[in-house]
């Protein structure tokens, strides 16, 4: 499927850039051959005998003002013969060196505009040159009207030539601008992610992830919100990456602007060229932007699973690289409405269907951000998510029609766009798959305790994460949820367990500081499961999750005993390639709740040394995870109702090992932290420590 998937995404990316399509300078050009295009250009405003006067103002390219100009249509230009005979001299005179077949052709697809469908000229280039028969004599008067054969003068040439060439030019770089910014995103993650192929000393590479990536920026939270609970402090890895975003779009914002002197656009006036430039920059580099905030938001982000990063920090950058396109598409319309308004134009300009579709998407992006905080996606996710998806629409609508409306298919700035549409189609189709493949099934419920419910698919094979779907739970049959699958095989038989205990506290929800104020009862386990409580017959093909029955969807399920499901499964929990916590001998884990079952697979499959340290409130849960024989060869201390020092844990199971050990941590929140602190500090201390962190979470 990996090889799959990646042929069908480069195959709907390539239509979107294949033949006739492209960007500014690759596969698009402007104004060549540019000494044809300066002659056109040097006459292409002149009143012709044909020509009409408009009695609305219209709005020319890059906020150019053409009130009360003369309208010529393309039929105008194809059939006037002062014009075409105008042109073909100057073309004659200034593209001496270029061969006729190249003449022809621009004549052919040029004299009467740049339009998709246009009349094609009367006569050829050839043809209208020998209908001259001398030297013009007369100069062309560019505020008069053209009526006969004429000379452009030098300096009107040149300073179209000028304009042309060198816009031209400013628009190729930034579209080279913007793949540097898309490639970049795309293959940085993939060479830092080969780095894990560079046989490195142990040692060394604990000391560079646990001192330079995994540690949060600054403070001891990164799973825990911080900014009054409004979103996540990066990892000190994940700052490095956000932080090459935010350099490489502010550089490639503010160098290599040229000013065309003379021009045809703003003659004498360098501060309006300036800002065309730079609000065009800003525009197209927004665009280039959003293909990634779409790859990084996806399930089936192909980078999941040719690097070692996880969905989470793909998300986290998503909102950053969301961020950036955001603020320079805000500055984009506050340079354009700035520039229309001096020019007095803002009241036409404003009217026009691509202003009010550019303020759509520009008003879409701003939108995102405050009802995109945590507090909101966590409280109300179902509705977040319906609002996100439908937003995100509207943007790429906006964007779309902003481009499509001020300039057709002219220049490829829409491929950006439908770059966009390809990802976010190639994510939803791939979805569908996963969800064919294994069907609609019927899972069984067992609720544990008040708290938990088992929930058991037979007759699915699947690993890693799941999103489930419960048509039959709600209206909203599109609404699905990820859980980790604990198992991926059925016991024939299971024994009944009548849970009498309970305790008080939440370990799953308490944060570090919390726990340790924390004064429980506790019962800490260190045997295996009994022989009794497992059966000699044969698993049976199925894959098993544990719920907490919290809030929303889930709450629902309790009430349940059987219940229509579909399985979207094939998710990696952490990076197939590169993160196996199989690769050390030694395996610890650090559980928190219902968050062991992201860690079981890993415990049962590992063949060396595992040991799980399982803080849980629930000691319902606790035996009927044990009776399903998951943990039955696994080395384990259990705490019901009782917070276990994670300080303590580590140091004794890292300090004076020699051979290297994987500490895998998943849940909840504070606990990820407090591993996460302890494990750098421990590292810090220079004892000779080998060892490597992978944190199963999924931050939304």
């Amino acid at each position: 499927m990996k090889l799959h998937s990646f042929v069908v995404l480069a195959a709907v990316t390539g239509y979107a850039m294949g033949a006739g399509q492209g960007l500014v300078g690759y596969g698009i050009t402007m104004y060549k051959p540019p000494c044809a295009f300066a002659c056109r250009d040097a006459i292409s405003g002149a009143t012709l005998n044909c020509s009409t006067t408009g009695s609305d103002d219209m709005g020319g390219m890059s906020g150019m003002s053409m009130s009360g100009m003369v309208m010529t249509d393309p039929s105008c230009y194809a059939t006037d013969d002062a014009f075409l005979q105008t042109l073909a001299w100057c073309v004659s005179t200034r593209c001496k060196n270029m061969p006729t077949w190249k003449l022809e052709k621009f004549w052919q697809e040029n004299v009467a505009g740049t339009e998709a469908v246009q009349p094609d000229p009367k006569e050829t280039y050839q043809q209208a040159l020998e209908k001259i028969g001398g030297t013009p004599t007369a100069l062309y008067n560019a505020t008069g009207s053209l009526n006969q054969t004429s000379l452009v003068s030098e300096d009107l040439w040149f300073a179209a030539y000028n304009t042309d060439t060198i816009f031209e030019n400013q628009e190729s770089q930034q579209e080279g601008f913007g793949l540097i910014i898309l490639l970049s995103g795309v293959v940085i993650p993939i060479a830092i992610s080969l780095l894990r192929f560079v046989p490195f000393p142990t040692a060394w590479r604990t000391n560079f992830n646990a001192l330079i990536i995994d540690p949060p920026l600054f403070g001891h939270r990164h799973d825990t919100p911080v900014f009054f609970g409004l979103a996540l402090m990066p990892k000190r890895g994940q700052a490095l990456f956000i932080l090459y975003f935010i350099v490489i779009n502010t550089v490639l914002s503010a160098v290599n602007y040229q000013y065309a002197d003379p021009n045809t656009w703003y003659p004498g006036d360098g501060w309006r060229w300036m800002c065309m430039l730079i609000s065009n920059r800003l525009g197209l580099l927004s665009f280039a932007n959003l293909p990634l905030v779409f790859l990084y938001a996806g399930r089936n982000n192909l980078l999941l699973w040719v690097t070692d990063w996880s969905h989470s920090t793909f998300l986290l950058v998503h909102r950053w690289i969301a961020a950036i396109a955001t603020l320079q598409a805000i500055l984009h319309s506050i340079i354009y409405l700035d520039v229309y308004i001096k020019n007095g134009t803002h009241a036409t300009e404003s009217r026009e269907p691509y202003w009010y579709w550019g303020i759509i998407a520009t008003l879409g992006l701003v939108i995102m951000f405050p009802s995109s905080v945590i507090p909101i996606r966590r409280k109300i996710y179902e509705a977040f998510l319906a609002w996100h998806i439908a937003v995100a629409i509207l943007i790429i609508a906006g964007c779309y029609w902003h481009i499509v409306f001020e300039f057709k298919h002219q220049w490829g700035y829409e491929v950006w766009i439908i770059v966009c549409m390809a990802i976010w189609a190639f994510d939803r189709v791939f979805r569908v798959l996963r969800l064919l493949r294994h069907g609609l099934k019927t899972a069984d419920i067992t609720a544990i305790d008040s708290e938990y419910v088992r929930v058991t698919v037979p007759g699915v094979s699947a690993s890693g994460v799941a999103y489930l779907y419960f048509p039959t739970l709600t209206w909203r049959v599109w609404e699905n949820h990820p859980f980790s699958i604990a198992s991926a095989m059925l016991s024939s038989t299971r024994s009944r367990i009548e849970v009498t205990h309970s305790t008080d506290g939440d370990i799953e929800k308490t944060s570090g500081s919390s726990l340790q104020a924390a004064d429980k009862r506790a019962t800490v386990s260190h045997s295996p499961v009994s022989s009794s409580q497992t059966s000699d017959k044969p698993p049976e093909m199925g894959i098993t999750f544990y719920i907490r029955t919290q809030t929303g969807l889930s709450s629902r399920l309790s009430t349940r005993s059987t219940i229509p499901v579909l399985v979207e499964s094939g998710y990696p929990s952490h990076a197939p390639l590169f993160e196996s916590p199989h690769k050390a001998p030694t395996l610890v884990a650090i559980a928190g709740g219902v968050g062991v079952t992201a860690l079981l697979p890993s415990l049962a499959g590992h063949p060396g040394r595992s040991k799980l340290f399982w803080g849980c409130r629930s000691q319902a849960l606790v035996d009927d995870i044990e009776v399903s024989g998951s943990l039955w060869r696994v080395e384990k201390e259990v705490f019901i109702g009782k917070r276990m020092n994670v300080r303590d844990v580590l140091e004794s199971e890292l300090n004076g090992t020699t051979s290297e050990v994987c500490v895998m941590i998943c849940r909840p929140e504070g606990l990820s932290d407090e591993v996460r602190t302890a494990f750098s500090d421990i590292v810090r201390k220079g004892n000779g420590v080998k060892a490597r962190l992978i944190v199963e979470s999924f931050s939304w």
